[in-house]
């Protein structure tokens, strides 16, 4: 959506990492099954430990398994003190803030969801220019935002960022996946682009951490099933191609049908197309964003429906966008798809989708 030092820690430290993939499932912790889960980009920068504790403490109670959360803030300027800021992106000299106001803002929220058995997706680039995105390292280096994923001075740079957070939760059973970037587009690309640096940077992680799941992060553009917008190829992604990656575990695709110019009817044979795909694959499809700006129960609960009835044809999950909470400064950030904890819509979309999961 669009929106807005390697070390080792011994709270997060353990054997072997337990989310991996089981054919066209995932298995967590032992358990193979379809899982629900969200998102929340915010939470990586509360700076209140006991409100990270309790949207994790909601979240663990909703029966919720998966949380994407925002494993980048990229500046070129350093901010005030007490601004929370992940690393400053600059030609004469980049760093990555390791301190109470950096990363180790990150390491609550692993903690957290360590302690409560939640699993985090972690992208570590935007590719809008919220929380630094592309644009950050452009700014730096030069460029353009097409231009990025083949802008040396920009990938060694990301590199050095992507090396520093992933060594910082190696052993971290808390880690679902780690996400080359949120939503990478390159419009107007050949594909091979984003086909040729995802192959590169998930090879790279790879060589970095073997023990956890790497996904793209994409919305899963580029696909055959029809002629409408999201299944073409102008914003440079091949879904089917980037599904080939070897390094690759699993494909993500998103879904917001208003913002896409097609009617909410359009969810189901979106999800559907990218099932097939995942199962010719032989890897899970993760629902990794969706939603709806009104009616949400009503527009997405179909959605819900028709991802959990291929759980034996390629799907293995969804993620809503987004989670919204109750925190000692106030209600979370409302962006119209907001669902909030407590409310009649996440007992539609959240409570009753639980229960029809665990019923399957």
């Amino acid at each position: 959506m669009k929106f807005s030092l390697t070390f080792g820690l011994g709270l997060l430290s353990v054997a072997a990492a337990k989310s991996t993939v089981n054919g066209t499932r995932f298995s967590i912790d032992g358990v193979t099954k379809y899982f629900a889960g969200t998102n929340s980009y915010w939470i990586s920068f509360l700076t209140n430990n006991k409100d990270v504790d309790t949207v994790m403490d909601n979240i663990a109670a909703s029966g919720l398994k998966i949380l994407r959360v925002w494993g980048f803030n990229d500046v070129n300027r350093k901010p005030s003190s007490g601004t929370v800021w992940y690393q400053l992106v600059s030609s004469s000299g980049s760093q990555i803030n390791t301190g109470a106001d950096g990363l180790q803002r990150l390491d609550a929220v692993v903690n957290s969801a360590d302690r409560h058995g939640v699993k985090l997706i972690i992208p570590l680039v935007n590719s809008w220019d919220d929380y630094g995105g592309f644009k950050a390292y452009t700014t730096a280096f030069g460029g353009t935002k097409e231009g990025w994923f083949t802008n040396a001075k920009a990938q060694t740079q990301y590199k050095a960022y992507v090396a520093a957070v992933v060594g910082r939760y190696i052993n971290s059973n808390a880690i679902f996946a780690w996400e080359l970037a949120n939503e990478p587009r390159c419009k107007g690309c050949n594909t091979d682009v984003i086909f040729k640096w995802a192959t590169e940077i998930s090879a790279y992680i790879r060589s970095l951490d073997p023990n956890h799941m790497i996904t793209l992060g994409d919305e899963g553009f580029g696909i055959p099933g029809a002629s409408s917008y999201p299944y073409g190829t102008s914003e440079g992604t091949d879904f089917v191609k980037n599904l080939g990656i070897k390094d690759l575990d699993f494909g993500t695709f998103h879904m917001y049908p208003s913002s896409w110019g097609v009617p909410n009817s359009f969810g189901p044979g979106w999800i559907k197309d990218h099932a097939a795909a995942c199962k010719k694959a032989g890897k899970p499809c993760l629902l990794e964003e969706y939603g709806t700006q009104s009616n949400h129960c009503t527009e997405e609960k179909p959605w819900q429906q028709a991802s959990r009835a291929l759980v034996a044809d390629g799907m293995g999950g969804d993620a809503f966008w987004q989670w919204g909470d109750k925190l000692s400064t106030g209600q979370t950030h409302d962006d119209g798809h907001t669902i909030y904890y407590g409310s009649a819509d996440a007992t539609c979309l959240i409570s009753d989708h639980v229960k029809a999961i665990n019923a399957q």
